[in-house]
């Protein structure tokens, strides 16, 4: 019994001194420019956002703080808190970069509504601005639903803004979310 053991380990340390290199693990991918542009839009920011809910209303004003940050250097995670109208409210952006599809992709919740947006679009060739895609319940009539561009951009290193547009039945973009950032640290 004991000559089968020894023969047994001899042998799998023989296979593994035959494959030396090759059995190594293979080193895990690195994240990609597009990815390392993300970074960018991390930090501790101060928010103001104002929602158009109509043409002619007025703007719903909420005011707060996101703080963003880096996920082993693939996703951008913000979080954003606020308060609108005596309310508060929890946002969750996260925003990556696939490869396969060589688009950005994302999703958005938020603690006021039970939607789960899914996005997906490019960075600009400054990579200072990142628009993306997606569908949802409309604004104006949340029992249809409605294409939105949400535009993120860098405007220097303590300011960026990100603006979400609905998509008209007249195929017109209407801006109904601007959110204005200043960097706090």
């Amino acid at each position: 019994m004991r000559r089968i053991a020894i023969a047994g380990v001899t042998a799998s340390l023989l296979t593994m001194v035959q494959l030396g290199p090759a059995a190594e693990t293979p080193a895990a991918p690195q994240p990609t420019k597009e990815h390392q542009l993300l970074a960018q839009f991390a930090g501790q920011w101060k928010s103001r956002a104002e929602t158009m809910p109509a043409p002619g209303q007025v703007p719903i004003v909420c005011e707060g703080t996101e703080t963003a940050r880096m996920l082993g250097g693939y996703w951008l995670v913000a979080e954003g808190q606020g308060d609108m109208l005596g309310q508060p409210v929890t946002s969750l952006l996260t925003i990556g970069y696939d490869p396969a599809k060589q688009k950005y992709v994302g999703t958005f919740i938020c603690s006021v509504a039970a939607d789960l947006w899914q996005y997906e679009g490019a960075m600009d060739p400054s990579g200072k601005k990142l628009t993306l895609h997606a569908e949802g319940p409309s604004m104006l009539d949340p029992t249809k639903p409605a294409k939105y561009r949400e535009v993120l951009e860098l405007k220097d290193a303590d300011h960026k803004t990100f603006t979400s547009f609905m998509e008209t039945d007249e195929g017109k973009w209407q801006p109904i979310v601007t959110v204005t950032y200043e960097r706090v640290k």
